[in-house]
């Protein structure tokens, strides 16, 4: 006798979130169409750098990481143009749906990480009026802004030393020049780093 599936079995796993917004975006096939700012802003605000290890009453947010690599980027370029700014304000907005994974479990999950944070961050780029992949310069100024913010958040708020961060990340080229010390690195709450991020977002806005 054939054994009847009940009717749980036979639904198709949940691949989309709702958010505040009312919109529904699919994981699988994300739409520029259901990506808001204020969303992506909620999301990053609540979202800990570092797992929550750092100092500090409130978490460092990936909004308040997000606004740091966006500074350093146009102190490395002034000339920057100001869309591309965006880029790197949005650089790491996929995690409003994903999470901020530490990068030893992103090498554990491998490919299919990859590949899922590729098509939100293509997404993202299109419903702000982005190139769905950003010219190789541009994401290499990213890059390099975004492992200099990482090397200031582990040594100013992780409880790494300095000679530990240049033995794990190594000492960004052009660190020093970037006057490190002027950056504010304070962690705040999430309300406070979402009007932080929001501001920044619609004051970029403004130039394009």
């Amino acid at each position: 006798m054939a054994v009847q599936r009940t009717k749980v079995e036979n639904q198709v796993p949940r691949a989309w979130q709702r958010m505040l917004s009312g919109r529904r975006l699919d994981l699988l096939d994300p739409s520029p169409l259901d990506i808001e700012i204020e969303d992506i802003a909620q999301g990053l605000s609540r979202v800990a750098r570092w797992n929550g290890q750092t100092t500090g009453v409130w978490a460092y947010s990936v909004a308040q990481h997000s606004l740091l690599v966006e500074e350093l980027v146009g102190r490395m370029k002034p000339s920057l143009p100001w869309s591309w700014r965006l880029a790197a304000l949005l650089h790491d907005a996929p995690e409003y749906v994903v999470g901020d994974l530490i990068t030893p479990f992103k090498a554990v999950i491998g490919q299919d990480y990859k590949a899922l944070e590729r098509r939100l961050m293509q997404a993202v780029f299109q419903r702000f009026s982005l190139p769905g992949t950003p010219p190789k310069a541009l994401a290499a100024l990213i890059k390099r802004a975004d492992r200099c913010a990482a090397f200031v958040e582990a040594t100013g708020l992780a409880g790494f030393s300095e000679r530990e961060a240049v033995k794990v990340f190594t000492r960004p080229r052009g660190f020093v020049a970037l006057e490190a010390d002027s950056l504010d690195l304070e962690p705040v709450s999430p309300p406070d780093a979402k009007r932080a991020f929001l501001d920044r977002f619609e004051a970029i806005q403004a130039r394009l």
